[in-house]
């Protein structure tokens, strides 16, 4: 199966394209490297030719309010050029629970590409993903003042990238979905208690204080960022630190 795999050099799409390809498919990387530019439309019908399924793996470069006209402007015309190229499979990377924080203009932008594509004229696969493990540092970084770091205890349920890359790979080799797969980590932590393992683990003698207005997750409310219900994955975070 010939599959085009956009934002196919980033985390996700490279470790998509080589699972793929391991696999016995034709996956081919398209990003703004090799010349294809999603918002300009720059080089999306030749990326698509030929390919049965579009993976589309690439996010905005910001999260705030502009991050819904990147993905309502690469949505229409990633769909306009699969429709042209007689594409009849499109996948997209989301989140759980993105529907359920409307108080995050990040989510709310993901939300719509989900929707965009619902409503578009190709057959689709959305998968949902949990928080990545890979992110930690990221997040750890946005609350860190000297020797304090504030993160609220919002329940979150950590996958590997490289776990997300396997689900990714499935649902695209497959049928479509016309639907949502959700996948997650097999462990729920509260993400205070996450950063301070996270920082034991390094050697890091800066101290977690749990604040529930710290950070983008302050604005979560309950465990929506967990779903004991998905496909869990295998990967558990301290094997993953290891």
């Amino acid at each position: 199966m010939r599959i085009a795999v956009i934002g196919g050099t980033g985390l996700i799409g490279s470790q998509v394209v080589k699972k793929l390809n391991a696999a016995g498919h034709e996956a081919v990387p398209h990003s703004q490297s090799t010349g294809v530019d999603v918002i300009s439309g720059q080089g999306l019908d030749e990326a698509v030719a030929g390919a049965e399924t579009v993976v589309n793996l690439t996010n905005s470069p910001t999260f705030d309010e502009a991050s819904a006209a990147f993905f309502r402007t690469s949505m229409d015309n990633l769909l306009a050029a699969a429709r042209r190229g007689g594409v009849g499979h499109f996948v997209i990377l989301s989140i759980v629970g993105v529907d359920q924080v409307p108080e995050l203009d990040y989510y709310r932008a993901k939300l719509l590409q989900e929707r965009i594509l619902a409503a578009g004229p190709i057959p689709y696969s959305i998968v949902r993903a949990t928080q990545f493990m890979e992110f930690m540092d990221a997040v750890l970084s946005w609350t860190a003042d000297g020797d304090t770091v504030r993160l609220p205890a919002t329940p979150i349920q950590p996958i590997a990238a490289k776990d997300v890359a396997d689900a990714v790979a499935e649902v695209a080799a497959g049928a479509p979905l016309n639907g949502i797969r959700r996948i997650a980590g097999p462990e729920v932590f509260t993400l205070d208690e996450l950063g301070r393992t996270t920082l034991s683990h390094k050697g890091d003698s800066r101290t977690v204080v749990t604040d529930p207005t710290a950070g983008m997750f302050a604005a979560v409310k309950g465990d929506v960022l967990t779903d004991r219900h998905a496909h869990l994955a295998p990967t558990r975070y301290a094997d993953w630190l290891s």
